[in-house]
């Protein structure tokens, strides 16, 4: 099975590109990010199409998420839990049933990005990865096979982004985003590229400023997270860069993880 995320950055404006990448990559299931659109607005025909099922969490012009799907999920959850007046669309969890009587649980997450630092952004940045820490540690316990993939809008390491210096005060590689990153590590999550690399000058995202993809000036901040039950079954894992250098792209890249779930 391939599992993939993918911020698309206007599903409306980018409907070309996801098309024609379902296509050529043929996942089982993907995990969209800012589709910029209200679930009414989003482009399902076009997916249905091509055999996906669709789930959407959406708002107008900023935000929203997605999962699309071989399959039909047998439950939906949208919105993160813990905070009742969080308006914003950044989470989306679907279950499926697997062989073997398993339950695969994907959750689609679109974490703020907290810039600037001293507005109240960055508050609304931790307080939504608590809120992750709390909601992970309540699915971890059921054992499943869970998937917690997205843009993270974190830099986890120095060799995950070209140049730390320029990243030092950034809200995706303060000392604190980092360690609210490391802390759900430490619940047991394994992050599905660092388990497969240890290379460097691996990026799923280059801003559309300063020829950023033509001199490579990348970022790692899109994550595929694997509880212990996922991670026993992934086999690889890719960024499919090469769709950052197709006309109007993303400015962020598929990440893709294969896994051999047993019949």
């Amino acid at each position: 099975m391939k599992i993939a995320t993918w911020n698309i950055n206007g599903v409306k404006a980018r409907i070309d590109n996801l098309t024609q990448w379902l296509k050529d990559s043929d996942p089982d299931i993907v995990c969209l990010q800012e589709i910029k659109t209200i679930d009414e607005a989003f482009p399902r025909l076009e997916i249905e199409a091509m055999g996906y099922h669709v789930e959407t969490h959406g708002q107008k012009g900023f935000n929203g998420v997605a999962i699309l799907s071989k399959t039909t999920p047998d439950e939906v959850t949208r919105g993160l839990p813990g905070d009742a007046l969080d308006e914003q669309a950044r989470f989306l969890e679907a279950v499926f049933s697997i062989p073997g009587n398993r339950a695969l649980r994907i959750c689609c997450l679109y974490l703020p990005n907290g810039n600037p630092v001293d507005s109240e952004k960055y508050p609304y940045k931790l307080a939504w990865m608590e809120r992750l820490h709390q909601f992970a540690v309540s699915r971890l316990a059921y054992e499943d096979i869970l998937i917690l993939a997205g843009d993270y809008n974190v830099i986890p390491e120095p060799h995950d982004c070209f140049d730390p210096k320029i990243w030092e005060s950034d809200a995706l590689f303060l000392p604190q985003t980092r360690e609210a990153f490391r802390r759900l590590e430490n619940l047991g999550l394994t992050d599905a590229v660092r388990a497969s690399t240890d290379a460097v000058q691996l990026y799923s995202f280059w801003d559309y400023q300063a020829g950023a993809w033509q001199k490579n000036n990348g970022l790692r901040i899109d994550h595929v997270m694997l509880s212990p039950e996922a991670a026993d079954y992934m086999t690889s894992v890719a960024i499919e860069k090469h769709v950052r250098a197709w006309e109007k792209p993303s400015d962020h890249v598929p990440v893709v993880a294969y896994f051999d779930f047993p019949a």
